[in-house]
């Protein structure tokens, strides 16, 4: 027989533990994307279980079905509109009164639903215990309980789940919320007037649509004016009828009288089902608060934390990075000794393996920033992050909401400016995104790592947190220029929740890292991959140029000089002849190769460029990489490690493009004058197509390309021709 298939709907508050239940579930076997039309993150689980395929939706976190924000509305419109199997409502059993009222608008919707009780050991440590049985037969619902961070629970879901779906649950329950006699009345009477007026049955249950037309949904009402029906217009008339008379009735809008009604539904259940058993317990979360968001000692401790994060992505990295910087030198020698000499050779060697090799040594940095930004999100502790920055933000006129997109820009700018839509004013939703691109992405990571390894040695990671310290400096800076000027307006009063602390689940923090991670590894069989065919092709053609000497004649001459030695003598001076032959013959074929590329196109690319970026400290290899770097910062480290160390042996292409920096008159200082403009300049192509999409005007895409660029050059010529005044190499 064929398996049977089942859809979920994940539904719940935000930081009610949704996705770690998600994760429970699903594990691996998630695809991540965006819903069709809107910018909210979509996730998709799918597995197997009793001879089912189950396909789980993770819906966006929201606090209530009122369709006001985009996530709101996303999570309804799946609901009514895909009509999965069964809806499991996530609920934070630590915030069951605040939770219940998304409760109680699911079970409005009159589908199958399940109630989890997430984060069950917190309710316990309170002293307190939540009677299950009796919230279920209240709320005509079943009831499970879990422990998400832990994995507990996570079958019996399972089996609820399952056994719900084959249910025949006879559907609309009568055990709702009770708005009151006069409500109840305009509820039946709207209820029986679209019946009549409909000639076609509604794709939703009549009494949900009458309720929802007398709190006025905006949504409601057009599905209703748009459904075909010829009579859609008369019923949004009655609708507003009876809403008038509520509102003479009651002196109120019909929509704030019956959200206090779902309340004292709620009150009353809440009353029925929660005991304590115990004195109350220490609360440990705001123990912790005292200390990580104290007054004096929150902020040191947050940039400490920072600064660790640095610290910790530079020197752990560093041992795998090494494994796969060896990989790619012999899987780089072996080709080239598979591979007939001649084009083809070349560009798999040095532009396919050389240039995406150079990038790819540095995934191990790039998992652990993102492990530990998982780990502050996993925690708990980003809310408190953003808390720590609320009144450093009010410095710039925006709050600490803001501060959030700003550190999710640690790991990628383009999902960071999507997050500022939860922001609500659009003049601080624009200064978020414009100074966002000044957080320092994972992209960015590569060519930190790369300059600060090769001029700072055991300083590096110091060197990394100050580069991103200085983009949090210029992001406050530039802010409170742009707020003061063409983006004036008041700070939006704003109240940060901070969820309770939670011990990270290890499967959830690996996920997290992995799902970001992934964006790397195709970036790297993607646009690098192409980004470094392209620079190999440019700084390998013309095949004929014009060199300042033969170096074959050199190259036959040096060898029949040290052959003639090498005859004359015997024993070890043999062995030191010929190293001193190959060595020579080498450094006479990296000198013939950097002289070809400065005749190539990228070589006359580059000198073309280099008086605008001389003053800053950067020859014709360094302009023509930061040029690439628009498509994708990654691209930086490939460029540079096919320009820099052209004709460097393939095993040690690593340490020779280090030497090779070195060599090529760079110095600590215009090392670091280079990192600063690889923060500042031009967001890459994929950040300015979301500048694009979500200010909806090329304007701002264009000003931020033009803004970032200059602040880069200016910030990188101080810093360049500034040490070099106070005499700093």
């Amino acid at each position: 027989m064929p398996k049977k298939s089942i859809t979920i709907a994940l539904a719940g508050n935000p930081n009610s533990g949704k996705s770690t239940v998600f994760n429970n579930l699903t594990g691996t076997r998630q695809k991540i994307g965006n819903w069709p039309g809107v910018t909210v993150e979509k996730k998709e689980g799918h597995l197997k279980a009793n001879g089912y395929d189950l396909t789980v939706v993770d819906l966006p976190g929201t606090y209530s079905l009122t369709a006001y924000s985009i996530e709101e509305i996303v999570a309804r419109n799946f609901i009514l509109d895909e009509k999965p199997d069964l809806v499991v409502d996530i609920i934070d059993a630590s915030n069951l009164e605040r939770n219940l009222y998304l409760a109680t608008q699911l079970r409005e919707l009159d589908t199958k639903v399940i109630f989890v009780l997430n984060m069950a050991d917190l309710v316990m440590d309170r002293g307190v215990k939540i009677n299950a049985d009796k919230l279920s037969e209240l709320l005509d619902v079943p009831v499970v309980f879990t422990v998400g961070n832990r994995n507990k629970g996570t079958r019996e879901l399972l089996k609820t789940i399952i056994s719900v779906a084959e249910a025949e649950i006879e559907l609309p329950r009568t055990r709702r919320v009770y708005y009151g006699k006069d409500i109840e009345k305009a509820i039946i009477e709207l209820s029986q007037f679209i019946k009549e007026k409909t000639d076609t049955k509604l794709p939703y249950h009549l009494r949900w649509v009458a309720i929802k037309l007398l709190e006025n949904d905006k949504i409601v009402k057009e599905r209703v004016s748009q459904a075909g029906n010829p009579q859609g217009e008369a019923i949004l008339h009655e609708a507003e009828l009876q809403r008038l008379r509520l509102r003479e009735f009651f002196d109120e809008e019909p929509e704030i009288i019956m959200t206090d009604h779902r309340y004292g539904f709620i009150a009353g259940i809440v009353k029925e089902v929660l005991k304590t058993v115990s004195e109350r317990r220490v609360d440990v979360s705001r123990q912790i608060d005292q200390v990580l968001t104290n007054r004096l000692l929150g902020l040191p401790i947050f940039v400490f934390f920072i600064w660790a994060m640095f610290q910790l992505t530079f020197s752990l990295g560093t041992y795998p990075m090494n494994w796969i910087d060896s990989g790619v030198g012999w899987l780089g020698q072996s080709t080239g000794q598979i591979l007939p000499e001649g084009l083809f050779r070349d560009l798999i060697v040095d532009g396919v393996i050389g240039g995406v090799g150079s990038v790819a040594i540095f995934l191990p940095n790039i998992l652990i920033l993102f492990f530990c930004i998982a780990l502050f999100e996993d925690t708990g502790y980003m809310a408190r992050a953003a808390f720590l920055m609320d009144k450093v933000m009010h410095l710039i006129g925006l709050h600490g909401k803001s501060f959030i997109p700003m550190l999710m820009g640690f790991g990628c700018n383009a999902p960071a400016i999507m997050a500022t839509r939860t922001l609500e004013s659009e003049k601080d939703r624009i200064l978020t995104i414009l100074i966002n691109p000044l957080m320092s992405c994972s992209a960015r990571l590569p060519v930190y790592i790369l300059l600060a390894g090769t001029f700072f040695g055991a300083k590096a990671g110091n060197a990394i947190f100050s580069i991103y310290a200085l983009g949090v400096v210029l992001a406050l800076l530039v802010g409170r220029l742009f707020r003061s000027t063409f983006l004036r307006g008041k700070v939006a009063p704003f109240v940060m929740e901070l969820p309770p602390y939670r011990a990270p689940m290890l499967k959830g923090l690996l996920i997290h890292m992995w799902d970001r991670s992934k964006i790397f590894l195709k970036k790297m069989g993607g646009v690098i991959l192409i980004g470094s065919v392209v620079v190999w092709f440019l700084s390998s053609f013309p095949r004929e140029v014009q060199l300042s000497k033969d170096y074959e004649s050199e190259v036959a001459a040096l060898s029949a000089h040290y052959g003639a030695h090498i005859a004359a003598v015997q024993g070890d001076r043999i062995e030191k002849l010929v190293r001193e032959r190959d060595q020579a013959v080498t450094a006479l074929e990296a000198q013939k190769a950097k002289e070809r590329v400065e005749n190539s196109y990228i070589g006359h690319l580059g000198k073309s460029l280099a008086p605008i970026f001389g003053p800053i400290g950067m020859d014709w290899r360094g302009s023509v990489a930061m040029l690439t770097g628009f498509v994708a910062k990654e691209i930086v480290v490939s460029t540079m490690g096919v320009l820099y160390a052209v004709g460097a042996e393939e095993d040690e292409k690593s340490e020779a493009l280090k030497l090779a920096l070195k060599k090529s008159g760079m110095t600590p200082l215009s090392a670091y004058a280079m990192m600063a403009f690889v923060l500042i300049y031009v967001p890459c192509l994929a950040t300015v197509a979301v500048i694009r999409r979500e200010t909806n005007s090329w304007k701002w895409a264009a000003f931020s390309i033009i803004y970032s660029t200059i602040l880069a050059w200016f910030v990188a010529f101080v810093i360049y021709q500034g040490g070099k005044a106070i005499g700093l190499v």
